[in-house]
C-alpha cells in the first residue's frame, strides 16, 4: 500500500510540476519568444522535480531521519547538477538581456559566425566555414560578445 502511495504522489506532483511550469510558459509567452519562455520553464521543471524527490524521500523515512535524508539528498543532487544549473541560469540571463538574436552575426568567446540557436545551455554559431560550434552559456556570460551585424526580420 505505501508503494501505491508514493506512485500516486510521484504521479500527481509531477502533473503539478509540469501544469505549472507550462502555464507560467505560456504567461510568459505573451511577452517573450520561445527560447527563453521554454528556458524558465526548464528551470521551473528541474526546481520542482528535485523538490518532489526530496520531499518524497523525507516522507519515506519519516521523522528526523526523513528531514535528514532529504537534506542529503538535496547536497547530492546540488554537487550533481551545479554545472549544469549554472548554464541553464546563464542561458536565463542571456535569453532576457538578449546581447544577440539568432540570424545576428557575431563573435562570442573569440568564435565568429551567424547565431543560428540560442537554448537554455548553449548558443549554437555557424562559421563561415560551415563549422557549427555550441559554446557553453556560462563561457559566454564570463566573455566579451562582439555583435557586428543585426539581424533585422
Amino acid at each position: 500500500m505505501a508503494y501505491i502511495n508514493i506512485a500516486l504522489a510521484l504521479l500527481f506532483g509531477y502533473m503539478i510540476v509540469r501544469s505549472t511550469s507550462n502555464m507560467i510558459y505560456w504567461s510568459l509567452r505573451a511577452r517573450y519568444d520561445h527560447p527563453q519562455a521554454a528556458a524558465v520553464r526548464s528551470i521551473i521543471v528541474i526546481v520542482g522535480i528535485g523538490g518532489l524527490l526530496a520531499s518524497i524521500a523525507g516522507g519515506i523515512a519519516g521523522g528526523a531521519a526523513g528531514v535528514a535524508l532529504g537534506g542529503f539528498l538535496g547536497i547530492v543532487v546540488g554537487f550533481a547538477s551545479q554545472q549544469i544549473l549554472g548554464q541553464a541560469v546563464a542561458g536565463l540571463f542571456i535569453l532576457l538581456a538578449r546581447p544577440v538574436s539568432i540570424g545576428d552575426t557575431a563573435s562570442i568567446a573569440g568564435e565568429a559566425g551567424s547565431v543560428e540557436d540560442i537554448t537554455s545551455l548553449f548558443i549554437h554559431i555557424r562559421k563561415d566555414d560551415g563549422t557549427l560550434v555550441l559554446i557553453p552559456n556560462n563561457m559566454a556570460i564570463g566573455s566579451k560578445i562582439y555583435v557586428i551585424k543585426r539581424y533585422s526580420s
